[in-house]
């Protein structure tokens, strides 16, 4: 995958009750890091694109997500860092090093490199603006000697006006589906509706869970349902035919 740079200007923290807000500018580049054992260490360039200096602050996590997609973060020293405080000023860039210091796993381990922006040391005053700060959370893959993408959709069930299923990744390292398509059929095989589902992540030995809702009157002519996931490994499609009474509710 190549990398590529990423101005943030999303402001994540602010002082509540302000009549204008401004936010500082920075790149940060690549917006992913990969790491293995003959490679376990990488470069994070961060440029300063404002007009005043910025001020950095770098913390690492450990990085699992819930069954709902919830990004769950502990920290560790799995992933170390320098400098972990740097100054930039304006249009000034830096390297920092990044790297793994556990040896690599049959699984992949992930982590993520928060890039944090600090107040500035002087405060100014500029009317009624107040400064908004950044953060940005860069994904870290520590790959497995061994990579296999497994990607199984379990679960699949209609009740009760709504489409369930799971996505479970098996193999040793993370997936982002490129596609999620839930589609339904009458009993004629004509379509009675179609919709893609968002999807993101799914971490290596992680499980996502789906819940579509069904509108009533398209609930009530399904006789199939279909699930299609497209991903770097190839396309799942699983197929279950309605059981009655999956309208109603439960």
């Amino acid at each position: 995958m190549k990398s590529r740079t990423v101005v943030i200007v999303a402001a994540l923290l602010a002082v509540a009750g302000a009549g204008a807000a401004e936010a500082a500018t920075f790149s940060v580049n690549p917006t992913q890091i990969y790491l293995t054992g003959k490679s376990n260490s990488s470069l994070l360039t961060l440029r300063n694109d404002s007009s005043e200096p910025l001020r950095f602050q770098l913390s690492a996590f450990a990085w699992a997500q819930s069954t709902s997609g919830e990004i769950q973060l502990e920290p560790t020293k799995d992933v170390v860092f320098f400098p972990a405080l740097l100054t930039l000023k304006p249009g000034e860039e830096r390297r920092v090093r990044i790297g793994s210091v556990v040896p690599v796993g049959a699984r992949e381990s992930t982590y993520r490199v928060f890039v944090e922006e600090l107040p500035p040391l002087e405060a100014t005053t500029q009317g009624a603006a107040v400064r908004m700060l950044t953060k940005m959370g860069i994904p870290i893959f520590v790959r497995p000697a061994s990579e296999r993408e497994v990607m199984t959709v379990d679960g699949l069930a209609a009740a009760a006006g709504r489409l369930r299923f799971a996505l479970a990744n098996g193999g040793s390292v993370h997936v982002i589906p490129k596609q999620i398509t839930a589609r339904a059929t009458d009993a004629g095989g004509k379509p009675v509706f179609e919709q893609d589902v968002p999807g993101w992540y799914i971490l290596a030995g992680g499980r996502r869970d789906f819940d579509v809702e069904v509108a009533q009157a398209d609930c009530a002519r399904v006789a199939n349902y279909t699930v299609s996931v497209e991903y770097s490994g190839g396309t799942i499609t699983r197929t279950l035919p309605t059981p009655q009474g999956a309208c109603a509710a439960q």
